[in-house]
């Protein structure tokens, strides 16, 4: 058996990922050792994701840790990972999903309908902003940051009538009881690869490849590869808005695309089937690029809004 070291960041829910992997390999019969790595988004937490533009500003240091061999393996957030990966690195396993959903949280209120005019929601993602725009152009959108408990505790104080979180999150941490609302991902589509993990490993490593294979889910890879696909060729990162939400049906693959503006008033959709998720991903890119996504995507990084880098 072997002896296998894990880097993850140090906020509650990415060490109850780390932990639940760490699970999974003892369970195996191996090892398991843990290095708690500070990252630079969790370094920057008085400003808007949007606005910072760090590609892989949740990995870099843990990737870093990676290369001079202090830790065997990786533990993400899927969505944390930037598309392309430098060549150093590969996705060893990506697990079963979670419910890759956003949830709708409050107090007082039950659903994003019921809010009164001009009400107070707080979230960071622009993918959010401009999805929650567009159903109700009157809501005030807050600035967000700050781990769950942290999220949870403002909206209880009443600084926010209501916030959204990804529902994978909540339900890790066991923290649901002001969920009121799991919104379908036809009026909010989910960002790329939320709620899922992916376990990060050196390029080549085929031994620690070898041991993680278990933890591989078919149907969560090609999902998820597919949203990454789109991702990919609309050019952004998690901070963007666009969404992307795909399900394995049978032996089909059934792509939800958004590409909007902030303001909620430009909003694009595509939905589409395929066998392949690379070229479903990359197909529906291109489509929603032609009927104006481009001219979006300009808009948002000419106001100012962080340009995603890719490596």
């Amino acid at each position: 058996m072997a002896r296998l070291r894990i880097g993850s960041r140090g906020s509650q829910l990415a060490l109850w990922q780390a932990h639940h992997i760490s699970d999974l390999l003892r369970a195996q019969g191996h090892t398991v050792e843990l290095e708690i790595i500070k990252t630079t988004g969790d370094k920057i937490t008085d400003v808007a994701l949007a606005k910072v533009g760090t590609k892989g500003m949740f990995t870099k240091e843990i990737e870093e840790a990676l290369v001079e061999n202090r830790v065997d393996l990786a533990v993400h957030s899927l969505k944390d990972l930037p598309t392309e990966l430098a060549s150093d690195f590969e996705i060893a396993a990506i697990t079963a999903r979670e419910n890759p959903r956003d949830v709708f949280c409050s107090v007082k209120f039950v659903s994003i309908e019921a809010l009164p005019q001009r009400a107070n929601v707080g979230t960071s993602s622009l993918r959010r902003q401009a999805q929650l725009k567009a159903l109700r152009p009157d809501l005030q959108i807050h600035p967000l940051r700050g781990n769950v408990d942290t999220r949870l505790r403002k909206l209880e104080s009443g600084d926010y009538d209501a916030i959204i979180l990804a529902a994978a999150g909540l339900n890790r941490l066991g923290k649901t009881q002001l969920v009121r609302q799991v919104i379908p991902a036809e009026v909010m589509t989910p960002a790329a690869g939320q709620g899922a993990l992916g376990i990060e490993i050196r390029h080549g490593d085929t031994a620690t490849r070898a041991l993680l294979a278990f933890l591989d889910d078919a149907a969560a890879r090609a999902a998820t590869t597919c949203e990454r696909a789109l991702l990919n060729k609309l050019g952004g990162g998690c901070q963007v808005p666009i969404g992307a939400f795909a399900e394995v049906i049978g032996v089909r693959i059934r792509l939800n695309a958004l590409v909007a503006h902030p303001d909620g008033t430009k909003v694009l959709r595509e939905t589409r089937e395929g066998d392949d998720p690379v070229r479903l991903g990359e197909e529906v890119g291109e489509t929603l690029l032609r009927r104006g996504g481009d001219v979006i995507l300009e808009e948002v990084y000419g106001e100012g809004f962080a340009l995603p880098q890719q490596p």
